[in-house]
């Protein structure tokens, strides 16, 4: 029955008995200071659907403030470019911990057959939603069957 028991082992084999204090002294300078911050270091999150007169792109963009993030349509490209610039200020010297992070985050997207002067977009509770219409008589995609 013992093998049923879950244990921890050492890269030896050899199992050290600790107390409170190693755990409490090894948990603090393990841990990790310059770990990246929760959101996913180069990226987001980003949902793309066509209807019939236009594509709907929502990006997930949580704790950005709308002035931080840029939308630019260039060469059937859009670009979303998102910065981030927070930093935890502490009054008092004797700080044990001050943080601070930096990030920019951007994705490129190509989307042709676009009417640019009719791009539309809006940020609201951390989400952009960007309406691209299509242009007036623009071709459909014509589905392949694959034998």
């Amino acid at each position: 029955m013992f093998e049923l028991v879950p244990f921890k082992r050492n890269s030896n084999s050899i199992a050290k008995r600790g107390d409170s204090f190693d755990n409490l002294w090894n948990s603090f300078f393990n841990e990790d200071f310059f770990a990246p911050i929760a959101f996913n270091s180069s990226s987001f999150k980003v949902d793309i659907k066509e209807e019939d007169n236009n594509y709907t792109l929502e990006a997930e963009l949580p704790g950005f403030k709308k002035e931080a993030i840029a939308l630019d349509y260039d060469n059937n490209y859009l670009t979303i470019s998102a910065v981030r610039d927070d930093s935890v200020e502490t009054k008092g010297d004797n700080y044990v911990k001050k943080e601070r992070s930096y990030g920019k985050f951007q994705r490129s997207f190509y989307i042709n057959n676009i009417d640019e002067a009719k791009i539309d977009a809006a940020f609201n509770d951390g989400i952009l939603k960007v309406v691209l219409p299509k242009k007036e008589g623009s071709v459909s995609t014509k589905k392949i069957d694959i034998k």
